[in-house]
């Protein structure tokens, strides 16, 4: 019987990877990544498959060289530690194949270390290569034609998983994204019509992941909302899932910012019990949002910070994404962004330098005008070339607004502006039927109080900076003083221990390489 081991490589710390939380979440990693699952569904019965997640367990070398095959995948930011990992499988005579982002839009990166390369989705691929490395007859790459039917995707094998290892679980309802960011390399892996799962596939994979013991889930999709009209239906199907099981379930999804501009949507996301949206703002300069040509950002209507408060007050927390260094990017960029994420009330920001990724229009243009660096460790954290700020001017503007977004007097002030002063509402459908259900309302509330206690008990114990332990009881102390919310202490310590990553890998960030979180 054939064994296959298919390997994520682990990452290096970010500010979504939240590397210095975990123990107080009491988990390894964050979420899992999507690939290893599926590509295990999509692997003929007679095959034995094992997963290793180096992000939660170390790579088993041995086993690795006694297997048949065995697959690396990878993003950008896994690259280094991809190369890493093949060159000792090949060192112990392993036949390795490789796919995933980063090899898609790289594939001479790893030049012949590898025996097969996968470009782009792997679907239809995946299975075709097993059939022909059966019959000794397989190609060194493959590429599939089309892309995916997602009508057609399995339900992943989260059961080969450590699900316990992770704090949330990770789920795709759709492929592709409609808009046209210059920087963005979506609409290159996966093009720019969304393709959507039927509503029966995602409740199997909800379905899937609550067997393992996760009731938490962040939707993948790069844009859930890039087929309104599809995925109000999908939505539809997943709020009468949830109501007819009394709401097992939370959601955390990306999507545009046009969602502001259609309630129905937003009510939908609502019911379906999405409690957080992350959406990529970029920046408050319009000029760099036109130049990139993110035009759904500068629609007519109203502006991008009364979108946001939208989407708040509809009872969803908004995270975003914010990037600095566009063409049209100067000194006044550094505190636009600041005075932006705290008018939006934006507690967690990723923000990061614009970075060119391979095959991306950006890519090109910059590449034809001279303006990125060819080294693959960036001593400045970006390849791009800035045009009207020094790379020594970006970098220490960034460092300085991360550190500033992370002070903790800044931080908590737009968590309380949320939470108490607007008293956006998370979770209020879920709440709100579970209200007809007095025992399992009273053991939800009593849940979420256990974690908040959990949590805020491990920040006690392994927050070394006395001053930072003394911030979060004071904050918390106050926000039960304002409001008695269960879900919303249960928030309140999340954030506590997600601004200890934060402000650990700034501190880091002083004194050693950049971590651009693009």
């Amino acid at each position: 019987m054939p064994h296959i081991v298919l390997i994520n490589p682990r990452f290096e710390a970010s500010y979504w990877g939240l590397e210095h939380a975990l123990p107080i979440f009491d988990a390894k990693a964050n979420l899992p990544v999507a690939c290893l699952p599926l590509l295990a569904a999509l692997t003929p019965a007679e095959h034995t498959v094992t997963l290793i997640d180096e992000n939660v367990e170390d790579i088993d070398y041995d086993l690795c060289a006694s297997a048949d095959i065995v697959g690396v995948t990878g993003m950008i930011v896994q690259r280094f530690r991809m190369k890493e990992i093949i060159t000792e499988l090949k060192k112990r005579g392993c036949f390795v194949v490789v796919g995933g982002p980063w090899i898609t839009v790289q594939e001479n990166y790893f030049a012949n270390l590898a025996d097969v390369a996968f470009i782009g989705e792997a679907e239809e691929t995946w299975p075709q290569f097993l059939t022909e490395w059966a019959e000794h007859r397989h190609s060194r790459r493959y590429e599939q034609a089309d892309k995916t039917d997602m009508s057609t995707v399995p339900v992943p094998r989260f059961d080969l998983l450590k699900m316990d290892d992770y704090a949330v679980g990770s789920i795709q309802f759709s492929r592709g994204c409609p808009f046209t960011c210059e920087f963005c390399d979506i609409i290159v892996v996966f093009g720019r019509k969304p393709r959507i799962k039927t509503g029966r596939q995602i409740l199997a994979e909800v379905e899937a992941l609550l067997a393992t013991g996760m009731d938490t889930a962040f939707i993948v999709d790069d844009n859930l909302i890039g087929n309104k009209k599809a995925i109000k239906e999908v939505l539809r199907e997943v709020i009468a899932w949830q109501v007819a099981h009394n709401y097992p379930m939370t959601f955390v999804t990306e999507a545009s910012i046009d969602l502001a501009d259609d309630p129905e949507l937003m009510q939908l996301m609502v019911d379906t019990n999405i409690r957080v949206v992350f959406i990529g703002i970029e920046t408050p300069n319009e000029a760099a949002l036109r130049e990139t040509k993110k035009l759904q950002n500068v629609r007519k209507g109203a502006t991008m910070l009364e979108k946001v408060h939208m989407i708040q007050r509809s009872g969803m927390e908004v995270w975003c994404g914010m990037i600095l260094g566009f063409d049209s990017d100067d000194a006044s960029i550094f505190d636009a962004q600041r005075a932006f994420i705290k008018e939006a009330r934006i507690v967690n920001a990723m923000v990061g330098m614009l970075a060119a990724i391979p095959k991306t229009p950006l890519y090109t243009r910059l590449l034809k005008e001279g303006r990125l660096d060819p080294e693959d460790q960036q001593p400045f954290g970006t390849n791009v070339i800035p045009l009207n700020l020094s790379r020594e001017a970006l970098r220490d503007g960034y460092l300085a607004v991360m550190q500033d977004l992370h002070k903790p007097q800044a931080y908590f002030d737009r968590l309380d502006a949320l939470y108490l002063d607007e008293r956006i509402e998370p979770e209020r459908t879920r709440l709100r039927h579970l209200r007809r259900h007095p025992l399992q309302f009273a053991k939800l509330n009593a849940e979420w109080m256990l974690e908040a206690a959990g949590i805020f008990l491990r920040l006690m114990r392994q927050v070394p900076d006395r001053e930072l332990r003394r911030t979060y009881r004071r904050r918390i102390w106050s926000m039960l003083k304002r409001r008695r919310s269960p879900v919303v202490m249960q928030i309140y310590a999340i954030k506590c221990a997600m601004h200890y990553h934060a402000h650990t890998m700034i501190a880091r960030m002083q004194t050693g390489p950049i971590v651009n979180s693009f």
